[in-house]
């Protein structure tokens, strides 16, 4: 009798035991490189909202902001080896692997916002390929594409108006396609991660700098830097990605509510971006020199940046020619 009791209390401690083990949330680590203040911090908490709500608190998300946890360029590795669940990545960070996801960021090859949400349509053939890729080479899964705005510059004294502005000067870059823009223009290129950024200003270890609106405001650079020139050469796009291994293992509902979220969060994103960077823009304007460039202005640049395309079609042969003619 005594063993048939104790059998039975063992029983109903593992039921107990497994129904406390299932209520636990799955907890999504997020890291950023930005602070929380930043539209896609925000874009972070709005997804982890709706996943939690639809799956009625199973699935939760903690934010690690503001390269907390890794730098810009260490998120990838991070990731896709599962040191952490998921994160927001530059896309050029995963140049080395992938030459072909620079195309993104070539300068001037988009002609304007319509051209450019085509191009990065969650069903463009671009997109298709390019999200593979980094699947089958990093083990991430890209859940969505964040828009994070154009390229703008900022400099100290003197504004930047035109190419040869840049001509022996140490200018920050974010990638390998920025550098070479700055080498087609006779600059310097100086890889600096992003939340490095305010310090290199301050201390005169940077000219120049490369960066998008938004940064400006979240980042304070406005406090470093006298001028910021909207040449809008090029646009800024990172990815949330996911370890697909951590991906796989979750339950087909929860992968499901993750995905039905990184759709809905990526169209607001992108619906809104190029609106909020204006807003910015006008927010900045007490605080910054803003500087326009004149269509004169603007071709010289085209014409400078020409060569920057021609070295992405020489590095990645047929394959980037017909990305090239696919976006054009």
């Amino acid at each position: 009798m005594k063993k048939n009791t104790s059998h039975l209390i063992i029983g109903i401690f593992l039921m107990l035991f497994a129904i406390y083990v299932n209520a636990q949330p799955t907890i999504i680590k997020v890291t950023l490189q930005l602070p929380e203040s930043h539209p896609l911090a925000k874009n972070w908490i709005e997804f982890g909202k709706i996943i939690e709500e639809k799956s009625q608190g199973e699935l939760k998300i903690k934010l690690f902001s503001s390269a907390s946890l890794f730098k810009g360029n260490e998120v990838p590795k991070a990731v896709g080896e599962g040191a952490i669940e998921a994160g927001s990545a530059f896309l050029g960070d995963f140049a080395n692997e992938i030459p072909a996801v620079e195309i993104i960021s070539l300068p001037f090859l988009f002609k304007d916002e319509a051209h450019w949400k085509m191009a990065v349509a969650p069903n463009s053939s671009m997109r298709k390929f390019l999200d593979k890729q980094i699947l089958q080479k990093r083990n991430a899964k890209v859940l969505w594409w964040q828009a994070y705005g154009r390229n703008i510059y900022l400099s100290q004294h003197k504004p930047i108006r035109l190419p040869q502005n840049l001509k022996g000067k140490k200018v920050r870059t974010y990638g390998k396609i920025q550098g070479w823009s700055i080498e087609a223009y006779q600059g310097i290129p100086m890889l600096i991660p992003g939340s490095k950024q305010y310090n290199a200003y301050n201390k005169n270890v940077i000219d120049i700098g490369m960066t998008g609106v938004s940064a400006v405001e979240s980042r304070k650079l406005y406090e470093v830097m006298d001028y910021m020139t909207l040449s809008f050469d090029s646009a800024i796009e990172f990815i949330a990605i996911m370890n697909n291994d951590f991906f796989e293992k979750l339950p087909q509902k929860h992968q499901k509510i993750i995905l039905q979220a990184a759709i809905q969060v990526e169209k607001k994103l992108r619906q809104t971006i190029y609106q909020e960077e204006r807003n910015t823009i006008k927010r900045l304007q007490s605080k910054i020199n803003v500087i326009e460039l004149t269509k004169s202005e603007h071709k010289k640049w085209v014409k400078a940046s020409r060569p920057v395309i021609q070295k992405f079609i020489q590095s990645t042969g047929d394959l980037g020619k017909t990305l090239i003619k696919k976006v054009r």
